[in-house]
């Protein structure tokens, strides 16, 4: 892959799939004290504004009194990691040797683990979406579950990263999740037995007259795969279809604008990089395969996209591109809104940021971040339904393409 592909991927928002938008190298010399950095307006900073930090260094490194001490190096790099949190943005992390090491071991795309995305909501560690076939998933793990403990340390204040860390660990060992679900009176636990997770992509099936891929990720394989599927679908001889984004975290830009672009005829916009002001917004526009409105003539076939919670990301790209194009049905619940774009630079040799450098934007201006997705034709699920092995929102879809009141 050259740079110019890398610069187009997006991210799944948790740190099991974790195929961030672009791999920059960058270079870190240390800063001389006499060079004043700037601040985000452009002023410099002087400083007089670094005298309470050296003060408070100072001070630690005279009095502080403990069984164990804080070495300097580690002390420097939680001030960095503070730095990158006082944005405010839960997806712009500093990583320290260890936590690189950790990160760039996920970006391979197998690793030992329970298997599901996790990301910040509404101030909680929050499951965007078990994998499927994961220990997460066979555990009983639902998007949307609050995860207050993992082995009986609480999560208020961790970050996604030192959440995953704790979750993680070695092929047949246990973690304890303490969680919250929408209905339930209490709290539950859920002990989960770590495995090697191998990240799925795609399945399709036939469901009476309806054709049905199920994208569960955005890789660098799922054009070629989803490339195979439509033609398996033009070849059924079926003109109905249902994509089954839910729980889908997300994965490489490119994956997406290549799939949309088998709905849409060349120059329509998929999505806008908005980089805020900061730099040039670059739109993403159909590639023009457009081999649906080729083969059944424009209006001549149906499709529901169903999305909920776990939706995310790439997920929410695709569904907002053909769904305000006209092409598609939104069915289900609202999507995650993780809808920014991450670089990751090198800091030093063994340390990186990973940094918010834009938004993306529906082709109408609506920022996925804000708020996701609200579905044409919203349906719950019950946890009855899941007991009773009934999917409402796959029936409503079937529904809605078969023209059923």
């Amino acid at each position: 892959m050259n740079n110019q592909q890398q610069k187009k991927l997006t991210v799944a928002i948790g740190a099991t799939i974790v195929l961030f938008l672009v791999f920059y190298s960058g270079s870190y010399y240390g800063q001389s004290l006499t060079k004043i950095p700037l601040s985000l307006d452009g002023t410099p900073v002087t400083a007089a504004q670094f005298e309470p930090f050296w003060k408070v260094w100072s001070v630690l490194s005279e009095k502080f009194v403990t069984a164990t001490t804080t070495d300097s190096q580690k002390r420097i790099w939680s001030s960095i990691q503070g730095l990158a949190a006082s944005q405010g943005d839960p997806y712009t992390v500093f990583f320290p040797p260890e936590e690189n090491k950790t990160f760039k071991s996920d970006i391979a795309g197998n690793f030992e683990g329970v298997g599901m995305e996790i990301g910040i909501k509404d101030g909680f560690i929050t499951v965007v979406a078990p994998l499927k076939n994961s220990p997460a998933e066979k555990a009983g793990m639902m998007t949307g579950d609050k995860i207050l403990k993992i082995n009986d340390v609480a999560t208020t204040d961790l970050t996604v990263e030192k959440a995953v860390k704790q979750i993680r660990g070695a092929k047949g060992t246990a973690v304890k999740i303490l969680l919250y679900r929408e209905g339930l009176k209490e709290p539950m636990e859920k002990k989960i037995i770590r495995d090697t997770i191998d990240i799925p992509t795609l399945e399709t099936e036939i469901k009476s007259d309806i054709f049905i891929i199920r994208l569960f990720s955005y890789t660098a394989q799922s054009p070629e795969l989803f490339r195979n599927a439509i033609r398996k679908f033009l070849e059924s001889g079926k003109n109905k279809m249902i994509i089954d984004l839910r729980g889908n975290p997300g994965g490489y830009l490119d994956a997406a604008w290549d799939m949309s672009s088998y709905f849409l005829p060349m120059g329509k916009v998929i999505v806008t990089e908005d980089f805020g002001g900061k730099g040039e917004n670059k739109v993403y526009r159909s590639k023009g395969y457009d081999v649906l409105n080729k083969y059944f003539g424009e209006g001549k076939y149906k499709v529901v996209i169903l999305v909920n919670g776990g939706s995310a990301s790439a997920s929410e790209i695709m569904s907002g591109a053909l769904h305000e194009h006209g092409v598609a049905t939104l069915v289900g619940l609202k999507t995650f809104g993780k809808g920014s774009v991450q670089e990751l630079v090198t800091i030093t040799p063994d340390t990186s940021l990973k940094v918010t450098i834009a938004r993306w934007l529906t082709p109408k201006g609506h920022n996925l971040s804000h708020d996701g997705l609200v579905p044409d034709v919203e349906v719950k699920i019950t946890q009855k339904d899941i007991d009773d092995k009934i999917d409402p929102q796959l029936n409503k879809a079937v529904e809605i393409l078969q023209d059923k009141p």
